[in-house]
């Protein structure tokens, strides 16, 4: 026989979103409810590379993007791969990702993400201040690194718009990146280093901190997958898979890559696609690496976690159910090998997991169509942990009808209408 649970905050999904915004949620004195349909603290939460890559603020959907575009689909392990069984599924989405190229929209998707970004690196100094929080984020430094002198010189306007909003870095010749990361192949003779640069220990590990803290004051977690949400008056009615309903006063939507067809049930048609990222976690000792490594010309990151050092990136656009393709990850991490000669490439994990990403790499946040009560918090693309404590905050700050910290109307899920 169904039942109903009553409540006050049901967050759907455990993972950094979902987490965060329940810790912020909590704070403000309201209670929480977690519903998940998988692993705890799982999906992307667990498998990015550990960045909080504040200084990330430069749209991927960029003037001139898509003439590069074709000569990366070309090669199927690239830094962009589109498998041909969803190519068809995909081309609406890389309609709109061109239409946010333009030269209007990326400025606007500049200022957006600099916002935001600047949110989020306030917001997270808070959380790293907490006591239970405060070991796993670390200052590493970020070495950004580039093949040659033209490519770094093509990326001068994107570390001018980062010095803009206030970003700390330096540029670094041979000497200097031999001093900030040895080891690295001779061919990497131009960098930026970024002193400033953050990571968490372990992004699972993180992800399962938070949601354990909110569980020890008083949070619970409810098992299931919810298959549609009605508004009936004062109510919130989220009804699970197995006929169960949840009566919440707010619900927060942070499912990450399957928030889609919950928003529909509302009323709003998202745009959300799945970039599937591919990483190997190699066993701690493989390499002394000492600080974050971006290969930009490569579309790939090598970090120290805790549990050992991640190798991954890249962008395929191919859905949530087709196979894996594990030969991108092989690709990477050879890639890596060469780049790093004393890494040992054996021994590791590999993985795979779904980016829930929109066409303008904006995120979706604020209240649903027809259904105030309902905030989406979702569509973050790569910067999920990086943007966790701003959506905590906007999120927190929606529930409890207070005016949010910078304006969520760039966030809105009806912007595609």
């Amino acid at each position: 026989m169904a039942k109903t649970l009553k409540c006050d905050v049901l967050v759907v999904g455990t993972g950094i979103i979902g987490s965060m915004s329940a810790l912020y949620l909590q704070n403000a004195g309201r209670q929480i409810v977690f519903l998940e349909r998988g692993e705890i603290a799982g999906g992307a939460s667990a498998g990015n590379a550990g960045i909080l890559a504040f200084p990330e603020i430069i749209p991927i959907p960029a003037p001139g993007i898509m003439k590069k575009a074709p000569r990366w689909l070309i090669d199927p392990l690239g830094p962009l791969s589109v498998p041909p069984a969803y190519a068809h599924r995909i081309a609406p989405w890389l309609w709109r990702f061109w239409r946010a190229s333009s030269e209007p929209a990326f400025r606007h998707g500049l200022r957006t993400l600099r916002d935001i970004n600047l949110l989020a690196a306030a917001e997270m100094a808070h959380v790293a201040a907490m006591p239970e929080l405060a070991a796993f984020i670390a200052k590493t430094g970020t070495l950004d690194l580039y093949d040659s002198e033209a490519s770094f010189n093509a990326a001068s306007k994107d570390w001018d718009e980062k010095h803009k909003a206030g970003f700390d870095f330096q540029r670094v010749g041979r000497d200097e990146i031999e001093t900030l990361q040895p080891g690295l192949a001779p061919q990497f003779r131009h960098a930026m280093f970024s002193p400033d640069g953050l990571q968490v220990s372990d992004p699972r590990d993180f992800t399962r901190a938070i949601y354990d803290l909110v569980v020890s004051r008083g949070a619970t977690l409810r098992k299931g997958e919810a298959k549609r949400i009605d508004a009936v008056g004062e109510s919130t009615i989220v009804t699970l898979d197995n006929g169960d309903k949840i009566d919440a006063d707010k619900v927060v939507i942070a499912g990450g890559a399957w928030s889609r067809p919950l928003a529909a049930t509302l009323g709003n048609v998202v745009p959300l696609e799945t970039e599937r990222g591919y990483n190997t976690t190699l066993p701690a000792g493989s390499f002394n690496l000492t600080r974050q490594l971006y290969f930009n010309d490569h579309g790939f990151v090598v970090t120290p976690l805790s549990s050992g050092i991640r190798v991954g990136g890249a962008v395929e656009l191919g859905g949530l159910e087709l196979r894996p393709n594990f030969k991108r990850s092989e690709a990477m991490l050879k890639k890596a090998g060469r780049f790093l000669p004393g890494l040992k490439t054996e021994g590791g994990k590999q993985w795979m997991g779904f980016r829930p990403s929109l066409p303008d790499c904006l995120p979706v946040i604020g209240p649903a169509r027809n259904a105030p009560s309902v905030i989406y918090a979702f569509g973050h693309g790569h910067l999920g942990l990086t943007q966790s404590a701003a959506t905590a905050r906007l999120v927190t700050q929606i529930a409890n009808g207070e005016e949010p910290s910078i304006s969520t109307d760039p966030f809105r899920a009806g912007r595609f209408s």
